[in-house]
């Protein structure tokens, strides 16, 4: 084989695009994945909700999963970003960083969303720490205390009531919405404040992070959960023009197949019709660079032997 070309080409090195790579390398495919270095959720410093891996860092697990692809001779891995996905006749063509290109048979994307914090002070120097997203991932450890929730949103009021019973107490910050009737009533009788001012900045705190609102008054939590904007990390999605959902992620069959005969997605990035939104997980992300790289692999094998490709 042309040391230039492979079976798969997984672009992406966060938990989704490792897991495609070590299910492939065990099948013997020859595997390049290309790791840019940067992750949705670097600024964690611990991950949870994920049996075995219950605290760990994202760095650790991503040097021990690169650990893993270390025995499997046919899987390559290279810190280098790739900028091109293009159709080259039948196989792709990734082009990197280093104006270098590579040709594969499949290509899979894991490489991930990109979020966007509401444009407050000092919120995005919290962020992975006291501020967070997910009460699935960050919310048990902040047990028996006072947590804060940015917003106004169904998003807030769902999060406010998940933590209802693990927070000591429980504060929605508005940021100057009032919110309608039903919305107050439903929070009240789960015993969570609101304070509708408009928030000025979040600092951190000895307690947490203090919540300077715009009345005058500071508010001390432990922690606080906000609402992201998220988009694509990466451009490839619009580079193939592959289908797109309402929430700006990609199109995906129930195993990682996109729109586009030979990409693949999975991770964060993608999504199937069914679901609103992707899991923020990294065990879901796992699961699904499991399921893209045994598509990949039963596809390939189909090619080989002159079946029908899956559809």
């Amino acid at each position: 084989m042309n040391p230039h070309s492979y079976d798969v080409v997984v672009v992406g090195g966060g938990p989704a695009g490792l897991q495609t790579a070590l299910t492939l390398g065990r099948m013997h495919r020859s595997v390049l994945l290309l790791d840019s270095g940067e992750y949705r959720n670097a600024a964690a410093k611990e991950m949870h909700n994920f049996v075995t891996h219950d605290g760990r860092s994202p760095e650790e697990f991503r040097a021990a999963a690169r650990r893993d692809l270390q025995p499997y001779a046919t899987v390559e891995v290279r810190d280098r970003r790739a900028t091109e996905v293009a159709d080259d006749g039948g196989r792709w063509r990734v082009t990197l960083d280093d104006t270098g290109t590579v040709v594969a048979r499949r290509v899979v994307l894991a490489t991930g969303l990109r979020d966007t914090l509401p444009d407050i002070p000092g919120l995005s120097d919290l962020w992975g720490d006291v501020v967070a997203h997910c009460p699935y991932c960050h919310g048990h450890e902040l047990s028996g205390r006072h947590v804060g929730i940015l917003g106004n949103g169904p998003h807030a009021v769902r999060v406010a009531l998940l933590l209802e019973r693990i927070a000591a107490r429980v504060t929605v910050f508005a940021d100057g919405a009032e919110l309608d009737e039903a919305t107050g009533a439903q929070l009240a009788r789960g015993g969570v404040d609101v304070r509708p001012e408009k928030v000025a900045g979040v600092r951190r705190s000895s307690t947490g992070a203090t919540v300077g609102l715009a009345s005058g008054a500071d508010v001390e939590v432990a922690g606080l959960f906000v609402s992201t904007a998220f988009a694509q990390a990466a451009p490839f999605a619009e580079q193939l023009s592959l289908e797109m959902l309402p929430s700006g992620c990609i199109r995906i069959d129930e195993l990682g197949r996109t729109s586009r005969q030979g990409i693949y997605a999975a991770g964060d990035l993608a999504h199937l019709a069914a679901l609103p939104m992707p899991l923020a997980s990294v065990l879901t992300a796992t699961s699904a660079g499991l399921l893209a790289g045994t598509a990949a692999d039963q596809d390939l094998l189909a090619e080989d032997h002159g079946q029908p490709a899956a559809t």
